[in-house]
């Protein structure tokens, strides 16, 4: 994979708007990580909502797999923080 580094906007509708065009021609898929600075919103996010947002997003839907479940309640020792 190549990495490409371009600045955008997301706009009202959440679509992102690149600053410049992509050095290659589509239609082609490609991964994207968007980095953003903190927001108010994201700073006062409760444990719970983590959590929720995490569930729900498809990013991490390959945990759903049984063969990722490889440890069982037996598995290790507890921590009791002090």
């Amino acid at each position: 994979m190549t990495a490409i580094e371009m600045t955008g906007t997301v706009d009202e509708n959440h679509q992102l708007k690149l600053d410049g065009i992509l050095p290659f021609a589509g239609p082609k898929r490609v991964r994207v990580i968007v980095l953003s600075p903190l927001t108010e919103i994201a700073v006062d996010w409760s444990e719970t909502d983590w959590l929720k947002a995490t569930l729900s997003n498809p990013a991490f839907e390959y945990l759903r797999d049984p063969e990722e479940d490889i440890y069982t309640i037996s598995d290790g020792k507890p921590f009791y923080e002090a």
